[in-house]
């Protein structure tokens, strides 16, 4: 057998242990669960964790544990035909009070035939209103996909699949998510108010239930271990804690802006009109 290269044997490697790691059973393992969540296996042997959203409650799942930076990723299949009205989510959380900070991926639901919309969001110290939102260029309901948020001091990147499509940068003088431990959140819900057509077109209850499916979850990332103490980070931390984007990389965050841009908070004079965040005129 020809020797392979050390590279390629590392990266494969890391795709079997990410495989077995997939295989293994994640939500009740990892996480605390509200409202109507049903757990089942697929065909590969993956756990599935489906969240229901009905006229009496909606459904997530939350991390027990708490996270300073890292890789998360997850595999999801979004609600199919008319899920206007609905929202889920797959996001990172310091918690709820006024100072918290937030990593998002919400998914908005659509009118049938209408793209859902990807809404990515960063809260720092209670500052959001950071959006950048997309049509999704593929029925996210036909098969799962996978969402990934990279987290580190430098920047926070939202990918696609294999697809980067945006990347927040951190600066000194501006607020970033980088001083509290963050928990892992799916959820589904009820956004008549804000999520289609900005409210325009409410939830059809007459299509409930609506079922959201993750399975694949993954947390490549650092621990805390209480103030003032260094973080607990895997081996290998370097290959999400130094990452950024490269210029192939951008290049697919430009494609993404360039057609699949549905909504840019550093081009919403009427929402600023004492003019755009700092950042807006750095990126």
């Amino acid at each position: 057998m020809a020797k392979q290269p050390l590279p390629l044997l590392v990266a494969v490697a890391l795709a079997l242990l990410a495989a077995a790691a997939s295989a293994e059973p994640w939500l009740y393992e990892k996480f605390t669960t509200d409202g109507g969540v049903r757990v089942d296996y697929d065909v590969m042997g993956q756990q599935v964790a489906s969240l229901v959203l009905d006229q009496n409650s909606g459904a997530g799942f939350n991390s027990k544990q708490k996270y300073m930076y890292g890789e998360f990723s997850i595999q999801m299949k979004l609600i199919p035909g008319n899920s206007a009205g609905t929202v889920t989510s797959f996001y990172l959380s310091s918690g709820d009070g006024p100072g918290h900070d937030e990593i998002d991926m919400e998914f908005m639901g659509n009118s049938s035939g209408a793209p859902v919309v990807l809404n990515t969001n960063v809260w720092a110290n209670g500052d959001g209103k950071k959006e950048h939102q997309f049509d999704l260029w593929f029925d996210p309901a036909a098969d799962y996909h996978t969402y990934t948020i990279i987290w580190n001091d430098k920047n926070i990147i939202f990918k696609v699949d294999d697809l980067f499509v945006r990347s927040f940068k951190r600066y000194p003088d501006l607020p970033y998510p980088g001083s509290q431990p963050m928990s892992v959140h799916a959820t589904l819900w009820d956004g008549s108010y804000w999520a289609t057509e900005q409210g325009k077109v409410p939830i059809d209850w007459s299509n409930a239930p609506f079922v959201v499916s993750y399975r694949g979850y993954t947390a490549d990332a650092c621990t805390p271990n209480g103030e003032g103490r260094p973080l607990s980070c895997p081996a290998g931390t370097d290959r999400w804690m130094k990452r950024q984007l490269d210029d192939a990389e951008w290049g697919t965050v430009s494609w993404a802006k360039q057609n699949f841009m549905h909504y840019n908070y550093c081009e919403d004079g009427w929402r600023f009109p004492q003019g755009f965040p700092a950042e807006c005129s750095r990126n």
